[in-house]
């Protein structure tokens, strides 16, 4: 395994989903088995899905074992630190919005490697960016973030069409990168402080 700066990058993203899912898992006291599983679901799930749609094999933790090893790691080790995660709720939702800024830019990659279409690479960033968390939502019995008037697939959206557009105007790959995770975390973070939300729909007949 190649230690590239977006190796590096989507290891810390897998840890922060995995430790956001165990403490999900937590609250609604599930056993180590649910923990273990409720984080690999959420870090790995929406690559997953991803692959699995593009025909993209092996899956990415097939490909490389170790990441399930270092999801289950962290979300068991989760474990260990809930009673001191209050205090770093804020680290938290940075970590958070790297993990969706940085599944996102890699969907895009994998479309662009692909030579899919301009739409294809943006559906690729959101679903990697957001179906892991869907996965986890659903699998607790609650109404995906996603689907929410919170800003988090428009955060994603906006991510792809960035580094999309850098792609066709920078050369260099880690500037493209930087540009796309400056801009997603900073929308992700503004939207949480600022209380940001779409429209909502209500229809009660």
């Amino acid at each position: 395994m190649t230690f590239d700066i977006y190796t590096i990058l989507y290891i810390i993203a897998i840890i922060a989903e995995a430790m956001t899912a165990a403490l999900l898992a937590g609250k609604l006291e599930m056993d180590l088995v649910g923990v273990f599983l409720l984080g690999w679901v959420t870090a790995l799930g929406g690559g997953s899905i991803r692959d699995v749609l593009l025909n993209h094999y092996p899956l990415s933790w097939v490909r490389h074992p170790s990441y399930s090893l270092i999801t289950g790691f962290a979300a068991l080790a989760t474990i260990i630190v809930a009673r001191h995660m209050h205090k770093l709720r804020k680290l938290f939702l940075f970590l958070d919005a790297i993990g969706l800024v940085v599944f996102t830019v890699i969907g895009c990659q994998v479309a662009l490697v692909g030579h899919l279409s301009v739409i294809c690479v943006v559906i690729s960033g959101m679903i990697t960016g957001c179906m892991g968390g869907v996965l986890r939502d659903i699998l607790c019995n609650d109404i995906p973030l996603l689907f929410r008037s919170e800003l988090y697939g428009t955060v994603s959206v906006s991510t792809a069409v960035v580094f999309l557009f850098c792609s066709h105007l920078v050369e260099n790959k880690n500037i493209e990168l930087i540009i796309a995770m400056v801009f997603g975390i900073t929308f992700r973070l503004l939207s949480i402080r600022y209380n940001w939300t779409l429209p909502r729909f209500s229809y009660r007949s």
